[in-house]
């Protein structure tokens, strides 16, 4: 799970062209949106388009579920873990 995790803000950090942060700059717990890394929804569409590029995984645009997926690198490894083993 570590691994994934890493290759998630390695996908957060090229997507959305975060040049001056690092993979270890990112906490697993912290919020990826408002006060965590301070992104939006713009980010937010960037980064499933390159999740879904990456590891294969699908993020419904209608879900409610999407905003607790992309809460946090935990949730989205989690979320993806998830994926992975239902295929």
């Amino acid at each position: 799970m570590e691994d994934l995790k890493k290759k998630i803000k390695e996908v957060i950090i090229s997507s959305l062209e975060l040049e001056d942060i690092t993979p270890e700059n990112i906490v697993d717990s912290e919020p990826l949106f408002g006060a965590g890394l301070g992104l939006d929804s713009i980010d937010a569409l960037e980064l499933g388009v390159a999740l879904k590029k990456k590891f294969g995984v699908k993020f419904s645009s209608e879900s409610a579920d999407n905003k607790k997926y992309f809460s946090s690198v935990n949730a989205l490894a989690d979320y993806i873990s998830s994926q992975q083993n239902n295929n």
